[in-house]
């Protein structure tokens, strides 16, 4: 009800009569549907329901309401969009933009941050959230411990028990830094990993750090997860502790000026920009809006 109002409140300050409504959280299913709109459009980003601590039966409950209401629904997911198309008025394709020049451009910069300069290479790094329900710590705890020539640095918040990684000589965990500065933590790195658990949230997720670890232009080595095939030229998969210690070996030794632009050109048209656009042209094809 407040949010319904706040809602309201605001729209009608800044003139907005009969908006498209973008949901991009289930939980405001009932918000959502409530309003005068002239569009709804959902966006089904992850499998809302698997995330930790929710009632799994009222979010899936507001996800079916929601894609059975909206004009539109967006998936970023292929294997989300081929399970749930069927259920949905018109569902359509569109994953993750990159901000492109704000990763492959930070290398211009030879000034590193002061917490990472005197770290020693080889750097295996990973940036982002850190949470019991995507990153495998005890996964990377032995990926850790087969390596112990290599630095392994961590850039962002962790919600997860991390102090057994914490405490190993070769690890550095570095916590939140603020956004703009990612891309400049993220050339320091020889490697970046993605280190998955093996779950049905990872199975539905399109992690936006891929693409910006492939602009950054670096070897990237990651667990299986389906989205990942789409860039399996120029990624290395792996579904072990070993296996993936293997492949960080394998990255350093292949990584090459000739690959660092092939990494830079798998996305580099996969700007946020090129995203507004599709999805701006689907609306507009359908009438929904003007």
């Amino acid at each position: 009800m407040i949010l319904t109002h706040q809602i309201r409140h605001v729209a009608s300050k800044l003139g907005l009569h009969n908006p498209v409504v973008w949901v991009a959280c289930p939980a405001a299913c009932d918000t959502a549907i409530k309003l005068r709109k002239s569009k709804l459009v959902y966006q089904r980003t992850d499998r809302f329901e698997e995330y930790p601590n929710v009632d799994k039966d009222v979010i899936e409950e507001y996800d079916r309401r929601l894609k059975a209401s909206a004009d539109l629904t967006v998936f970023v997911s292929r294997a989300l969009y081929e399970q749930e198309e069927s259920q949905c008025r018109r569902a359509f394709l569109l994953d993750h933009g990159v901000d492109y020049e704000m990763f492959a451009g930070a290398d211009q910069d030879l000034q590193k941050p002061e917490d990472i300069a005197g770290v020693a290479a080889p750097i295996v790094g990973f940036f982002g959230g850190i949470d019991e329900h995507t990153s495998d710590i005890a996964f990377v705890e032995e990926v850790v411990g087969m390596l112990p020539e290599m630095s392994f640095v961590f850039v962002g918040k962790a919600s997860s028990d991390c102090a057994g990684l914490a405490s190993r000589t070769n690890v550095l965990m570095l916590g939140q830094r603020p956004y703009e500065r990612i891309p400049h933590y993220g050339k320091c790195f020889d490697v970046a990993i993605m280190p998955w658990r093996r779950n049905r949230w990872i199975e539905a997720c399109n992690p936006v750090k891929l693409k910006e670890y492939l602009a950054l232009g670096k070897p990237v080595v990651s667990t299986p997860f389906p989205e990942l095939q789409q860039y399996i030229d120029v990624v290395y998969q792996a579904g072990t502790p070993a296996q993936f210690a293997q492949s960080i070996r394998q990255a350093l030794a292949e990584n090459c000026p000739e690959r660092i632009a092939r990494r830079r050109e798998k996305v580099r048209k996969s700007t946020w920009e090129s995203k507004v656009q599709l999805v701006l042209d689907e609306l507009l094809a359908d009438g929904c809006v003007s």
